[in-house]
């Protein structure tokens, strides 16, 4: 009884050296972590954006950041181009073999619990001055067993087990930009593709305002030729543009297909009018908003690994306690015959006493380490809530800008015909012409950007939500 006190008395002291402790997440600070897209001066808790417009709301109903990238994204084609993403992506691929090889590390942490064990038989054959041989041998199995008595061995198993967790959040975080980068690509190229349809478009129009003034030129008097060199360039300005975009689309497929793992190609795709995505999506609120944030997580069992390393260079100023045993079948040099089995035990302490500083070293290492972590998390923590601000701001103006370049659009093609209508009568010149005609391809051009913006904000918002549910 006395002995059972002892020890439940030296567990109780040990624990409240910190020891056994297990990791609590910190206070960290997430007041007005997301800013809000509408008022610079307001930031946001808990609000959802509807058709570019935030709205606060009581509850975390549907939040955006638990949405599967399948839901996000419903395009058919889209989505055969992720599955290939995740099937073939060699950084993935690579990820994933990353977790099993911390895998087989926590494995070895779990088993130095268990006694260890050797098998190291021995013969010898001795013979003094020719005399008869004489013949040894032993066959010994040994085990030794480290008492984790002060918690080293605990501990190191618990800082495995939170790296083998931040390496999964690794793996997620390689996924979700993986998923976020096929997204955009496959936008970008849906975009590219419009603008050169509206470039085409504009080609033949500008072709064929080069032919009516080489033929009004012709048939007018004191119409100039400086009127056709004109028009003639503007064509081939807008030609021109078409080049540079075709070489955009090219770049964007070879880039695409290097993510999926497959050699530089056509990418099938759809148009930019049949793509449909989320216009309504809450954020969350505080440190729960990043619940799905691998990175965030993944900072955050760093943090736990440091805190159970200070819990190891604590136990490193008590005793190391090992228990040795050992059976071996011997003949004992001979003078036993046949060999008999002889068994041993031996029990050792090392208490460590003067170590050159390097515990006490080891220790204060360990908690700047802890601080290190602390401070990387909370700035993952921030860095997580700028990114879903700057999706926010990017949806918001976009969506705004686009707006106002379809009521630019519709007058600026008004102005085209009606220049090309007094262009006949000799009632405008060749200048206002060519103006309207670029002022029209730029304004389409930009509406097209600006869609194409509003749709990388929902894949940045869903990347900077963690990716959504998996």
């Amino acid at each position: 009884m006395k002995k059972i006190l002892f020890m439940s008395f030296a567990v109780l002291l040990l624990s409240g050296c910190g020891l056994y402790t297990k990791y609590e997440r910190p206070d960290v600070n997430t007041e007005g972590l997301v800013r809000d897209p509408l008022n610079p001066n307001d930031t946001l808790s808990l609000g959802k954006v509807v058709d570019g417009q935030w709205t606060a709301v009581n509850g975390q109903d549907e939040n955006f950041g638990n949405m599967p990238w399948r839901s996000v994204f419903t395009d058919p084609k889209l989505q055969e181009l992720i599955q290939q993403g995740l099937d073939k992506n060699a950084n993935l691929l690579n990820a994933a073999l990353n977790v099993k090889m911390v895998e087989e590390q926590l494995k070895v942490a779990k088993l130095a619990f268990v006694p260890g064990f050797t098998f190291t038989p021995q013969g010898t054959i001795s013979s003094w001055d020719g005399g008869k041989a004489t013949k040894a041998y032993s066959l010994p199995v040994s085990a030794s067993w480290s008492v984790d008595l002060f918690g080293n061995l605990l501990n190191q198993k618990r800082s495995a087990q939170m790296a083998l967790l931040a390496t999964k959040d690794y793996q997620v975080v390689v996924q979700t930009n993986l998923i976020s980068n096929i997204a955009n690509l496959y936008y970008t190229l849906l975009m590219l593709d419009r603008q050169v349809e509206i470039v085409n478009n504009m080609s033949e129009l500008t072709k064929d305002t080069w032919e009516k003034m080489k033929v009004m030129k012709e048939t007018k008097i004191g119409y100039r030729s400086t009127a056709v060199q004109s028009a003639e360039a503007n064509y081939y300005s807008v030609e021109a543009q078409k080049t540079d975009l075709l070489r955009q689309i090219r770049e964007m497929e070879n880039s695409l297909s290097l993510l999926i793992g497959q050699p530089a190609q056509t990418i099938a795709r759809g148009t930019l009018e049949e793509q449909s995505l989320p216009t309504s999506f809450s954020t969350g609120v505080g440190i729960q908003m990043l619940n799905n944030r691998a990175d965030v997580h993944a900072a955050e069992m760093q943090l736990a690994g440091c805190f159970y390393d200070i819990n190891t260079a604590r136990s490193r100023f008590y005793p190391n306690i090992t228990i040795t045993g050992t059976g071996s079948f011997t003949n004992n040099n001979g003078a036993v015959n046949p060999g008999k089995l002889l068994l041993s035990a031996v029990g050792s302490l090392v208490q460590p006493i003067f170590q050159h500083g390097q515990i006490v070293a080891g220790l204060k290492v360990a908690k700047m380490q802890y601080e290190q972590a602390y401070n990387t998390w909370q700035q993952n923590v921030l860095a997580a809530g700028s990114e879903v601000s700057n999706a926010l701001v990017l949806y918001n103006s976009s969506a705004e800008k686009s707006a106002i370049e379809a009521k630019q659009i519709e007058v600026l093609q008004k102005n085209v015909e009606d220049t090309r209508a007094l262009m006949a009568s000799s009632s405008t010149t060749y200048l206002e012409v060519i103006q309207a005609q670029s002022s029209l391809l730029s304004a389409q051009l930009s509406k097209v950007a600006d869609d194409f913006h509003k749709m990388q904000a929902v894949v940045n918002l869903y990347q900077a939500l963690g990716g959504g549910a998996k």
